[in-house]
């Protein structure tokens, strides 16, 4: 095994968390976010699928889910960027004795309200919530969603049954948006004791026309909202676009003048909440860029119009696809926009999305992307 890098980061500069099918990666850069140190592979040749940078309490803790083939799905936490990181056994997730179900994957990891600076969530296949009060030691299942009547008639989606979003109201601690695939929206307006579906208004393509419109079953991709607006929200559909107004009470169509609705990827710009960015892809059968053309559409009205932006991204072969938590945006300004590709290309913009640059290349498939500014 070659000498694994590692990088170094100091207040104000950027931390990207790259997740890929074959481990873990650090990079790093100032503020003009042109130059990157990368570090790891970490967990060499296992996935990750989540990773997160909580700092909260003045930390500085790395979370990945890792997925071994001895251990299965396990947290693993470092608090030097990556140097070290604990044993498989020390953060486990584990549904109760007697509930026949077991974990295979760790999708999401989620920091709580800002008011609660030790919780932390955990989304997980088969679609379940999983609860933290201090600081990830001791984990917890929410019964409220995992008892709710629904469950037993989610089905899996093309990835599995995935609790893969978890989006906490920042204006209301009982609140919480979650999406599953093929399950769709639910919100707690309790805490969690309770969860009612979300989805009037969102197609279920793959139904039979007599049934796109059912209650729940959707195969929600993603969905995201803004803290200073959080009853508006934007999704990502298995085939659709939508914003809602009323916290998901209805959702309404807001694929305009974009090659597709179909993809995975959305996020919005943490200094813009009308500005929200998505990376469409063809189609479900051909899961590629359309035209072979790397864009990424931003719309800067809240879903009335859509317009690319391609300064820097290949237009010509550029077969690439962007998956679900593959796109990340930094809080600086302008804003930084990062995605990785299934080919393991990395881009980013230091200028919220006006123009690209290649970080990376080579890496192993990319299935997820976050980023942290240090503080």
């Amino acid at each position: 095994m070659p000498e694994i890098n590692h990088v170094d980061a100091k207040s104000g500069d950027v931390v990207l968390l790259v997740g890929t099918m074959k481990g873990a990666f650090l990079l790093s850069s100032n503020q003009e976010r042109k130059d990157w140190t990368v570090g790891g592979p970490y967990f060499p040749g296992r996935a990750i699928y989540a990773l997160i940078h909580d700092q909260r309490n003045n930390r500085n803790r790395v979370w990945a889910a890792v997925n071994s083939p001895h251990w299965g799905s396990y947290l693993s936490m470092s608090e030097n960027l990556g140097r070290d990181w604990t044993e498989p056994e020390a953060y486990n997730i584990k549904f109760p004795e007697g509930s026949d179900t077991e974990l295979k994957q760790i999708w999401q990891i989620e920091e709580g309200h800002a008011d609660d600076a030790n919780t932390l969530f955990c989304g997980v296949e088969p679609a379940a919530l999983f609860r933290s009060d201090n600081a990830g030691e001791s984990w917890s299942l929410v019964n409220g969603l995992f008892n709710h009547p629904h469950r037993t008639q989610w089905q899996p989606g093309g990835g599995g049954l995935c609790l893969h979003t978890i989006l906490p109201d920042p204006s209301n601690k009982q609140r919480m948006h979650i999406a599953i695939s093929t399950g769709g929206v639910y919100r707690t307006d309790d805490g969690g004791e309770t969860w009612n579906a979300r989805n009037v208004g969102v197609r279920a393509q793959f139904l039979p026309p007599d049934q796109h419109y059912p209650e729940f079953g959707q195969c929600v991709h993603k969905i995201v909202s803004h803290p200073s607006n959080p009853s508006r929200l934007f999704l990502q559909n298995h085939w659709g676009l939508y914003r809602s107004d009323d916290g998901a009470d209805s959702w309404t169509d807001i694929a305009n003048s974009v090659p597709s609705d179909f993809g995975f990827a959305l996020e919005i710009d943490p200094n813009d909440p009308n500005s929200v960015f998505i990376i469409p892809l063809e189609s479900d059968e051909f899961r590629c860029t359309p035209e072979a053309k790397l864009r990424v559409y931003r719309t800067s009205n809240a879903g009335q119009s859509w317009e690319p932006l391609t300064n820097g991204l290949p237009q010509e072969n550029a077969f690439e696809t962007i998956l679900r938590d593959g796109m990340s945006a930094d809080s600086l300004k302008p804003t930084g926009l990062y995605f990785g590709t299934r080919n393991g290309k990395l881009f980013g913009s230091n200028d919220a999305g006006e123009s690209w640059q290649a970080i990376a290349e080579g890496l192993p498939p990319i299935v997820c992307v976050k980023t942290s500014v240090m503080k």
